[in-house]
């Protein structure tokens, strides 16, 4: 697209909060820059707000609560559907604003629209199946019914690295069951949820039923939000030392909370693996978002066997990528999200190094502005390496091999996180042993990608409980009650 385009497309998206269906100014009258990775330039400037700004966010939130709960499921659906008509209809200027504010090129983002509206359809087709029953009790005299009701006012706090789909996966379930919510995104990327909330309201939805406010103190104006005993849930994607935080928080009003944390995925080639299509599933699990994802696959354990060749040819995958401006031609790699980001990969890379692993391709960053840095393989990393140890949210890939099976799934498992692991065999009883014996949330069995809006997305132990997505995430939104029914 070119400069005007883009300049359009920015002087597109409110600046303001959304609060109670209007757009408003932030009341301590301050301004938050939203930069791009790419140049290191100020795209815009967003309202900063403050605790008052986020009281008033749930005070509307509570007053459209009683008639938005009793707003016919049809109708719910309907607000959703014609949303992801719109998000279709527009999906070009969202694809370009996330590039723009996050980084990534524009197939990826395109895919990023694909992906977070689809959750917009998928509970549009969720709002009329909510359900309880209706039974007799077994030892007779009575009647039980259940039924299903929304959980009431939640608040949302979504990362930089999905703008628009780590939004959708919380506010459209939360539609579907009747909630209202308050919605606070990434200092780092807020225009595309900005964007997003005019086009539900474009698409019927009541005011006071989706609430945005941006702020850059955001546990200053969470926390009196938290606290407050009108609220009843939170949902958190991002850090597990934030989740935590906010998960204790949480008990003082023993809130309904879902924590979508950290992920360290192991990545597990065995012996019987076709080759090809592990390294192809390596590029995606690794790339995705260049490799800014909870889901990007941190650690490749590989079988001695195979080793030497998975290593060239992923290696020379990597290694060919091309590195620059999401909104350029045939670029694959954009830009980490800030300095910060690529002085810590670059220093986990010199650790390991410095320790006696090996680069064989990349390892140094690109560029002369902007915050690039090359698609990098690591070989021989000792097991007390910051690359093996902790979540890397970036484009480095190190490598370990292993022996046999049992060591394999040992190594994939000696972590705190929990969300995701992959494994390429042509084994299918392999598949499904090693599958049910990684303790994760998920598991790629020869995929590198496997998110969908039709299923549970989600982790245990360091990486969060609750799940987002498939028949399991709008009961996230819903509180069952239980009648007895005398005869």
């Amino acid at each position: 697209m070119t400069a005007l385009e883009e300049k359009d497309v920015l002087s597109a998206v409110p600046t303001g909060l959304f609060i109670g269906g209007q757009w408003r100014d932030g009341s301590r009258g301050r301004a938050i820059d939203v930069e791009d990775p790419a140049t290191g330039q100020v795209l815009a400037m967003v309202a900063d707000a403050s605790e008052q700004d986020g009281t008033e966010a749930l005070n509307a939130a509570v007053a459209a609560q009683a008639g938005w709960r009793r707003t016919p499921a049809r109708e719910r659906a309907e607000i959703l559907r014609r949303a992801f008509d719109l998000v279709i209809a527009r999906a070009d200027e969202f694809a370009l604003l996330m590039t723009l504010e996050m980084g990534k090129p524009l197939a990826e983002a395109r895919g990023e629209v694909t992906y977070g509206a689809e959750f917009l359809r998928w509970f549009s087709e969720e709002a009329p199946r909510i359900h309880g029953r209706y039974a007799d009790n077994p030892v007779g005299g009575s009647r039980l019914l259940t039924m299903k009701s929304p959980v009431g006012p939640c608040l949302m706090i979504t990362p930089w690295n999905f703008p628009l789909a780590m939004g959708t996966r919380k506010v459209a379930p939360a539609v579907a069951a009747g909630c209202t919510m308050i919605v606070k995104p990434a200092t780092a990327t807020p225009l595309t949820m900005l964007l997003f909330a005019k086009v539900m309201a474009e698409a019927g939805l009541p005011d006071g039923v989706l609430n945005v406010i941006t702020t850059s103190t955001t546990g200053k104006v969470m926390a009196p939000l938290i606290a407050d005993p009108r609220l009843r849930k939170l949902t958190f994607t991002g850090s597990t030392a934030v989740g935590q935080r906010l998960v204790e928080q949480s008990a003082q009003q023993l809130l309904r909370v879902s924590m979508e944390l950290g992920g360290n995925a192991p990545f597990l080639v065995f012996d019987d693996a076709d080759l090809d299509r592990a390294v192809d599933g390596a590029v995606a699990a690794k790339m995705r978002n260049g490799g800014e994802a909870c889901t990007a696959a941190n650690r490749f354990y590989v079988q001695r066997g195979v080793a030497r060749e998975f290593s060239a040819e992923f290696a020379r995958r990597m290694g060919s990528m091309v590195v620059g401006r999401g909104t350029e031609k045939g670029v694959q790699v954009g830009p980490l999200i800030d300095a910060g980001a690529r002085e810590d990969i670059s220093a986990r890379v010199q650790q390991a190094v410095a320790a006696g692993a090996r680069v064989v391709t990349g390892g140094e960053a690109v560029g002369d502005r902007g915050y690039f840095y090359a698609p990098t393989v690591v070989e021989n990393v000792p097991a007390t390496a910051r690359l093996l140890t902790e979540e890397t949210f970036g484009p480095v890939a190190p490598i370990v091999t292993f022996d046999d099976e049992a060591e394999g799934i040992a190594l994939a498992n000696r972590t705190e996180y929990g969300l995701v692991a992959y494994a390429f065999t042509e084994g299918i009883d392999r598949g499904l042993r090693v599958a049910e014996e990684l303790d994760t949330g998920m598991v790629g069995l020869n995929a590198g990608v496997i998110s969908n809006a039709a299923a549970p997305f989600g982790g245990v132990k360091a990486s969060g409980f609750g799940r987002e997505g498939g028949f399991e995430g709008i009961e996230e939104y819903l509180e069952t009650k239980y009648v007895g029914i005398g005869r």
